[in-house]
Formats: structure tokens, C-alpha cells, sequence
């Protein structure tokens, strides 16, 4: 479960640390106050998508962490799949976003990306936020509650899987059944392009072998000069000597003063050496000069050259490797062209098995998908008599359809709000109240078969008061009974049932705004369960309310209690 949130810089709260208990969580406080920042916060430490607007101004970065404790074996698993193995039961996520916009992740220290924290944040939280209540009016997510209820993850992805497989046969039997006339076209155009690059015959290195040698016979003049001058300084002409007998004569020198100092034996070698040395440099002059005579015609030969792989190059991509590479794809696709016939046949009867592969794919889907929203639909009725709607019934219109990315049914929700109504979809008829309390029984009767151990609900209380109030108020108490439920209320009714009970609250200090998370203790709880009834004006009658609210519920939490001892 969550057991803490650190929160630093996000928006209007400068800093809090909040302390989370087992069973019911809530959070409230007046509108405005920041209760949404705080759901914000903990989407972000899970890797929801972030920018740097939720950084505090002024601040140079935001920081969540969130420490999960008493981990079950579930999302233990998920989390060792990822490298993350929990240790001692707990693991701690963090998130910093900088003002920048930049994001930096870590799970217990070790960094980690934005979709890990995903991954690892759906094993631990189950959040239903405002926009999960839209979801109800759209008729094509609704077979997305169907799936998760049943479980149906890893059919659809195999059906997926398929579906790919049978749409790329597809695209390549497309391909290669063109028009006769248009595949005669192809045929001599990639016959005429395999010719004129053929005829070329390139080599991969030839166009900078060639430019190297247009350089050097471009400047064939200066490069004879300065080698001539160069042999010249080293072993002498006709006028003067060389380098290399001067240095022949210090040679001698030395070694003969060497005979009588020993020191010197080491230095009049080196110098012998480099005479040596300076006697080979010279000789390779020597060849240079001897071969540096230039074919006059050789240069034409290789400006003409130069322009056939220019051309090239224009026509069929900027260098000699992808001139050749365009070879090897037209010749590829020359080949292809003129084996189609044979390709097509072995493509259809491809695509006919994969067809009926993903037939048998789809019907088990669809049947699947049958079982699970009759179960969920019978679930949903006895969590909406629950939640004071009786005479709410719900059915599904399931129909076939072609075969799509996630199989080949068409599933929307119906609804009948009252009794004589014909079913009609929920979009049409289904009020606020009525859809949060939908979106509760689907979240209360899917929570038996999920194995994440914190529910978030955020403001599961739209649109509904009084008795209904009261009702939502019991589930989540009863849910809470198995799993860590965290919510953000407006009603008192369901705020009195808290196991853990926070204040969210806002306030101007020298023109800034802070936000503050505070738990509440009893007298603190009446206080603010009055202020919700009745406003800011507390009374001794509204204190008086919450005070019978509150033992009610402390009653009610006992028999919860008792129940699951006696189970």
C-alpha cells in the first residue's frame, strides 16, 4: 500500500510529506484548495506525462516520491520483472521534473524511464480519476472494462498479434498484384536503371581514388618542384652538397672523438643513424621524380570518369554506396516483379490460413468477451441496488463486426433508469450521479479479481448527495475492508467513514500561495465534517451532526469488522 508521498515545488504546494494508513483515505477541503495537484502528483510518480508547468514558479524543479509498503506478491512480481525486485516488502518511486521540462526517474535509486514507472505504478495503484466517468459515454472504450473485468489481456493480445500478422500479408499480396500495363512500365524502367548502373561497373572507393589523382596531376608542376628542391637540400647538385654529407662528416667526427671519450659513442651513433636514414629519404625522392611523368591524356580520362559517377549519383542517390545500394534494391525488386505470379499464389494461401486462424482468434475472444460482461452486467446489478438504484438496469448490445485491432465485436453499455424505459445508451440518458455510481459498481465488482492493493478515487461523488452520498460511502468503506482506498470527497458522508481522515487547505502568505496537507484528529474531523454540511459558518447543531455521523460510522466500521471475523 501507500504509506507515504513527498511532494516539493508541485504547483502551489511548496512542500508536504503525507502519511497514508490501511483502509479508507480521505481528502478534503474547499474547492480550489489543491486536491486535484494532489492527484496530479501522484499520476506524475507514476509516470503519467508531465511539463513544466507543474513546477512551482520560481522553483528550479518539482520532486514526488511515493513509498510503497507491505507489497503483495502480484505486484512484487510485476516489479521483479522490471529489475526492481522489492526489498523487505516496500519500494520507493521518485520523480523530479525540472523547470526546463526535463523528467528524471528513479525506483529505490536506480534510474529508471517514464514507462517503467508506468509499468510498475499500474501493479501498485489503481487511480479512477474525473475522465473515467467520460469513458462511460463512449460507446468504443466500453470494451476495455469488458477485457480488464475478464481478464482478457493476453487473448486480445494474441488476437492482436494475428490481426498484425494477417494485415502485413495483406499489404504484400497488395503490392505485388498491380496493373499488367504498370508492371510492364516497372520491368523496363528497373531494366533500363540495373543497365545504366551496371554499365558503369563502380567500384565503392573509386570516386575519392580519383579525385586524389586529379589532384596530384593538377598539380603535378609544384609537387615536382618541391620534391627536386627537396632532394637536392638533402643530397646535394651539381653546385653544392647535401645535407646528408655534412651530416656523413659530424658522423665521422664523432666517432673519432668517441675513441678517446666513451660519452660520446651513443650520440655519434644516433648521428650515424640519421644519416642513414636521410640517405633512404633521398633515394625514395629519387623514385618519386623518376615516376612523377604524367599521361597528358590522363586527366581527361579521369574528368570523363567523374562525370559518369556525377550523373549517377544524381539520379540515383548521392554517393558511390548508394548508387550501388539502389542497384541491389532495383534488381531486389525486378526479381520480385517477375516471380509475382508464384509470390501471389503462395501469399493468398498465406493469408487464407491466417484468416482463418484469426476467425478462431476472434470467436474465442468473443465468446470470452460474452462470458465476461454477462458476469460484470449481473455484478454491476447487485452493486447498483447497493448504491440506491434498483430500478437501474444495465444490458450490452454486442454485435460482430470486421475484423479490428482489438477483434471483431462492438460492445456499448445500455442503460434503463427507469422501469417501462427501453434500453438506451448511457450517454443519452445516464446523469452525472447516475454514471459516478456506475463507474463505482464496475470499479467494486472488477476490485475482487484485481490484485493492485491501493485504489485512488477522485471525486467518485460527482453529481450525487444525501442517501446516495451515504451509499458510495459504505462500498468504498467495503472495499477498503481488502485493499488501501484513497479518495477525494466532497461529502460529508463519505469523509465521516475514514480510517485516515486529511485536511487540504490554502493560504496567501506575502503575495504567494501555499498549499498545506494536515491530518485531522477527532475535534478537527467534527470541525470540517460541520464546515461541509453546512458551510463556513460552523454551528453547535452542525457540530453536533458531524459528532452522530462520525460514531455512526465508527459503528458501522466495527460490524464490517465482526463480518470478516466471522467469515
Amino acid at each position: 500500500m501507500l504509506t507515504q508521498l513527498f511532494i516539493e515545488n508541485i504547483a502551489v504546494i511548496e512542500k508536504a510529506a503525507i502519511q497514508f494508513g490501511g483502509g479508507l483515505n480521505v481528502f478534503t477541503g474547499e474547492t480550489g484548495a489543491g486536491k486535484s495537484i494532489l492527484i496530479d502528483s501522484i499520476n506524475a510518480v507514476l509516470g503519467a506525462r508531465t511539463s513544466r508547468d507543474l513546477v512551482r514558479t520560481g522553483a528550479g524543479r518539482a520532486v514526488v516520491s511515493a513509498l510503497f509498503t507491505d507489497i503483495g506478491p502480484a505486484a512484487a512480481q510485476a516489479l521483479a520483472r522490471l529489475g526492481f525486485e522489492p526489498e523487505e516488502g516496500s519500494v520507493l518511486l521518485q520523480r523530479e521534473i525540472s523547470a526546463e521540462g526535463k523528467s528524471a526517474c528513479r525506483i529505490d535509486g536506480r534510474p529508471a524511464t517514464a514507462a517503467i514507472l508506468r509499468e510498475a505504478g499500474a501493479a501498485l495503484i489503481n487511480i479512477h480519476g474525473q475522465h473515467d466517468n467520460q469513458a462511460l459515454l463512449q460507446p468504443e472504450r466500453h470494451i476495455d472494462f469488458v477485457d480488464a473485468y475478464g481478464g482478457l489481456e493476453a487473448l486480445r493480445a494474441d488476437y492482436g498479434q494475428c490481426f498484425r500478422n494477417y494485415l502485413a500479408l495483406q499489404k504484400q499480396l497488395q503490392a505485388l498484384q498491380m496493373d499488367e500495363g504498370d508492371k510492364a512500365r516497372r520491368i523496363d524502367l528497373l531494366r533500363f536503371q540495373i543497365e545504366d548502373i551496371e554499365s558503369a561497373a563502380l567500384t565503392p572507393d573509386e570516386e575519392e581514388e580519383l579525385l586524389a589523382r586529379r589532384r596530384k596531376i593538377q598539380n603535378a608542376e609544384k609537387i615536382t618542384e618541391s620534391l627536386a628542391a627537396a632532394h637536392a637540400a638533402l643530397d646535394g647538385d651539381g653546385e653544392s652538397e647535401g645535407g646528408i654529407s655534412a651530416l656523413s662528416v659530424a658522423a665521422d667526427c664523432m666517432q673519432m672523438a668517441a675513441a678517446y671519450i666513451e660519452e660520446l659513442a651513443e650520440p655519434a651513433s644516433r648521428v650515424q643513424e640519421m644519416v642513414y636514414e636521410l640517405q633512404e629519404c633521398a633515394a625514395d625522392l629519387a623514385d618519386y621524380l623518376e615516376e612523377s611523368e604524367y599521361d597528358p591524356g590522363e586527366l581527361d580520362r579521369i574528368e570523363n570518369r567523374l562525370d559518369v559517377i556525377f550523373r549517377l549519383k544524381k539520379k540515383y542517390g548521392g554517393s558511390t554506396e548508394k548508387i550501388l545500394a539502389y542497384l541491389e534494391s532495383a534488381r531486389g525488386e525486378l526479381m520480385g516483379i517477375e516471380t509475382a505470379d508464384e509470390q501471389v499464389e503462395k501469399l493468398t494461401e498465406q493469408l487464407g490460413k491466417t484468416k482463418r486462424v484469426l476467425a478462431g482468434k476472434a470467436d474465442a475472444l468473443s465468446e470470452a468477451r460474452r462470458r465476461a460482461y454477462t458476469a460484470l452486467l449481473d455484478g454491476i446489478a447487485e452493486e447498483l441496488r447497493f448504491l440506491d438504484m434498483p430500478h437501474v438496469r444495465m444490458s450490452a448490445r454486442h454485435e460482430r463486426v470486421a475484423f479490428g485491432a482489438s477483434g471483431a465485436d462492438e460492445i456499448e453499455f445500455l442503460i434503463v433508469t427507469n422501469p417501462g424505459e427501453a434500453p438506451k445508451p448511457l450517454a443519452k440518458v445516464a446523469s452525472g450521479g447516475e454514471l459516478s455510481r456506475v463507474m463505482l459498481a464496475i470499479k467494486s465488482v472488477s476490485a475482487h479479481r484485481d490484485s493492485v492493493d491501493t485504489m485512488i478515487f477522485d471525486e467518485i461523488d460527482t453529481g450525487v448527495s444525501g442517501r446516495a452520498a451515504q451509499k458510495i460511502g459504505r462500498k468504498l468503506l467495503q472495499i477498503a475492508r481488502d485493499r488501501q482506498v484513497i479518495c477525494v470527497t466532497h461529502q460529508p458522508q463519505i469523509a465521516a467513514r475514514a480510517d485516515v481522515h486529511m485536511l487540504i487547505s490554502k493560504q496567501v502568505e506575502d503575495g504567494r500561495t501555499y498549499t498545506k496537507v494536515e491530518p485531522l484528529d477527532g475535534e478537527g474531523r467534527g470541525r470540517e465534517l460541520a464546515r461541509i454540511i453546512g458551510g463556513d459558518d460552523v454551528t453547535e447543531t452542525l457540530l453536533q451532526n458531524a459528532a452522530e455521523m462520525l460514531d455512526a460510522a465508527r459503528d458501522e466500521r466495527a460490524r464490517l469488522a465482526a463480518d470478516r471475523a466471522a467469515e
